[in-house]
């Protein structure tokens, strides 16, 4: 990259992200079964990215130079090739760090990970057996000729094995065959019989691989290779302004299913003419095929049997009570005095789910109104609102139809609320609702009395336990009014008053963050204290780029905790005062955190917000301010941990190269040390 480059590609440096957690999967400080974890996101994290950004490449790159963007600095073919480099270059790593470090170690610790065509003599006959009885009943195999009309659809992500064959009488001709590893069926990992106090857990690919003449008999086994198909898997609605949107996304969710090839991985020992093969009758590009391991869908390691457990695991973090809100028997009665923040996964999410519960079953409650953007799949939050429903609560719930990869969770909660008497608002035309609120209204005897959810992170009791997010428990009259606002213009697409305390993306959210950063920009060229710290999941768009490019250059000093994609290029001559740090632990930081030192008074806001030109223009997001003084302060230090983190956050380079952070002698880390100060405050109280 040259040194002018003012904006780092968003895909490349999406994979530099993706990097930096394969680093923690190759850290030896990290506790064994922790890195195992990082290995399985890493490979999840890249199977993504093929079925969505590599496929709007390859579509770009179909098109004609006349139809691409002027402004397009980088040709699709060309960064297709970039990110193909980019990639093989980690995937070479990621073997390095699995073959070499993770599973010598896992051996160390008495557990035996097999991989290859021979095991024990002790495990020949249970691994026979559990073929036979379990395994055998989902095999498919499937003969293979040269008839490209008839070729055996390969599903998006599973696995499958291309066998090269040779009969055993005397015709001795050649054969392959297509043979699925039920890995979506059956765990990908079998625990075999103890020996001498070592465990071994083997492969379910290797179990029918030792099993072939059980499926091919009158053939001898030449080859036997594994391989995946990645297809597009993005979404795309071309008008929705008109028909039923519902439908639509059905529809577009079944042809996931079939898009067209991405990546096809395979095993990299396959012969040349088994890859000819593979690429005449599947009418593959020799650009499709991408050289992998001996196994693929790594992300299985996610589930990967601890026979020792807890031992080679992080030390737990069992999440805090919230003892303001245990006080009280009605966490509405609790806000009504005080705001309370909860910091997940440190603090217990069950605290959101009394929230819901509680105004589910409370006679004075008359109406209840959240977005949703993702839930769990058994979601306790959707079935709390389906209860208030059935107790005569009026219950509205903007369901975001087009979240990518829940478009069909979100779908089947849509159907049991409607049937339960849950009024339903569906996505807006030309926008996804990515706010993640709630608004709860109580009729008593002196009027109406609202409280109100607003958070980072989504109603999701699930990812609750391992996403780093901030929600604010609020009784303050201009917020709930506000919010209430917030809902009307969802529910008539009317946007009313001006918003004067939310920051709402398509109103006021981006102009108000440029008039932040501009008051900064003032201080500083007074001669006056001013600083920013802004902490994002990702950061690409090129308006609030370009003024905090103005505001370092202006003095103001600007640091930026930034998790993933990063166009922002730091430490160079037209950044200068401008710090970006890059912070991945055992939690996924999800939080979006915005600073401004405002000649001490302190501005803080949270929001759902990244600075993506998706989040900007094209969805709705709220922003609110922190109003408590003692809950900014103490969201204040934990940025303050953040920044500080010298042993997980590493800091961003002008190459995208992470560099150290903080070399000072003491260690900080900043989930840890959060954590440690939050078990102290509770125990203050």
């Amino acid at each position: 990259m040259s040194s002018d480059t003012k904006y780092f590609n968003r895909d490349l440096s999406w994979l530099r992200f993706n990097y930096r957690v394969l680093m923690e999967a190759a850290d030896e400080t990290v506790p064994l079964y922790q890195r195992i974890k990082f290995i399985a996101i890493y490979s999840s994290n890249l199977d993504e990215f093929f079925r969505v950004r590599v496929a709007v490449w390859r579509r770009l790159s179909a098109l004609k130079k006349k139809k691409l963007k002027p402004e397009m600095t980088v040709r699709p073919k060309k960064l297709l090739r970039l990110m193909l480099k980019e990639v093989d270059q980690q995937q070479r790593a990621y073997g390095k760090i699995l073959n070499n470090s993770i599973l010598p170690q896992l051996k160390k610790a008495g557990i035996i990970l097999y991989s290859g065509n021979s095991i024990l003599k002790t495990h020949q006959k249970p691994v026979v057996r559990y073929f036979l009885s379990k395994v055998l009943s989902y095999l498919q195999p499937v003969m293979l000729t040269d008839d490209t009309t008839r070729a055996p659809f390969l599903e998006n992500g599973l696995l499958y094995f291309i066998i090269k064959l040779q009969r055993l009488d005397q015709d001795e001709s050649l054969h392959y065959a297509l043979l699925n590893i039920p890995s979506d069926s059956l765990p990908r990992f079998y625990r075999l019989p103890d020996i001498k106090s070592r465990h071994y857990i083997i492969y379910l690919d290797d179990i029918i691989r030792l099993n072939l003449s059980y499926i091919f008999p009158g053939y001898r086994v030449l080859g036997c290779y594994s391989v995946k198909m990645n297809r597009d898997a993005d979404i795309e609605i071309e008008d929705e302004y008109s028909g039923d949107l519902v439908e639509k996304i059905r529809t577009q969710i079944e042809k996931r299913k079939v898009g067209v090839p991405t990546r096809f991985l395979y095993h990299g020992s396959m012969p040349n003419d088994m890859q000819d093969f593979i690429k005449q009758r599947y009418q593959l590009q020799q650009e499709d095929l991408i050289k992998g391991g001996r196994y693929h869908n790594l992300n299985d390691f996610m589930k990967f049997p601890n026979p020792v457990a807890p031992k080679l695991e992080e030390t737990p973090m069992p999440a805090l009570e919230k003892k303001p809100l245990d006080e009280q028997l009605s966490i509405l009665d609790s806000i009504t005095r005080q705001d309370q923040i909860l910091h997940f996964p440190y603090q217990s999410y069950d605290y959101v789910l009394r929230f819901f519960n509680e105004a589910a079953i409370d006679p004075d409650v008359s109406q209840i109104l959240v977005t949703l953007y993702r839930v769990a799949h058994n979601s306790m939050i959707a079935n709390a609102l389906i209860s208030a429903a059935k107790n005569g609560k009026q219950v509205t719930a903007f369901i975001e139809v087009k979240a990518r990869f829940d478009e069909a969770n979100n779908l089947k909660w849509a159907r049991k609320m409607e049937e339960a008497g849950v009024k339903l608002i569906y996505s807006l035309p030309g926008l996804k609702v990515h706010a993640k609120v709630a608004l709860v209204i109580r009729n008593l005897n002196e009027g109406k009395q609202s409280f109100a959810y607003l958070g980072t992170g989504n109603f999701h009791e699930d990812t609750a336990r391992v996403y780093c997010d901030h929600g604010l428990l609020t009784g303050n009259q201009q917020l709930t009014e506000e919010l209430a606002r917030v809902f009307e213009l969802l529910e008539t697409k009317q946007a009313g008053r001006p918003f004067q305390q939310l920051l709402v993306a398509q109103h006021n959210m981006q102009q108000r963050f440029l008039e932040m950063i501009d008051r900064e920009i003032d201080h500083s060229s007074k001669g006056l204290a001013a600083s920013i710290v802004i902490k994002l999941n990702n950061i690409e768009d090129q308006v609030m780029i370009d003024k905090l490019y103005e505001a370092g250059q202006k003095g103001v000093k600007i640091t930026l905790i930034v998790r993933s994609i990063c166009c922002l290029v730091p430490n160079a001559a037209f950044s200068t005062n401008i710090k970006v740090i890059r912070l991945v632990d055992r939690f996924l930081e999800h939080a979006r955190v915005f600073y401004f030192h405002n000649l001490g008074e302190e501005d803080l806001f949270l929001a759902s917000a990244d600075w993506m030109n998706r989040n900007l223009y094209r969805r709705v997001e709220v922003g609110f301010p922190i109003l408590d003084s003692r809950i900014k302060k103490e969201l204040i230090k934990i940025l303050k941990f953040q920044i500080s983190d010298n042993v997980k956050a590493f800091r961003l380079d002008s190459s995208q190269q992470h560099l150290p952070n903080n070399r000072r002698k003491v260690p900080v880390r900043a989930q840890v040390d959060t954590y440690s100060w939050l078990k102290k405050q509770k125990a203050k109280h």
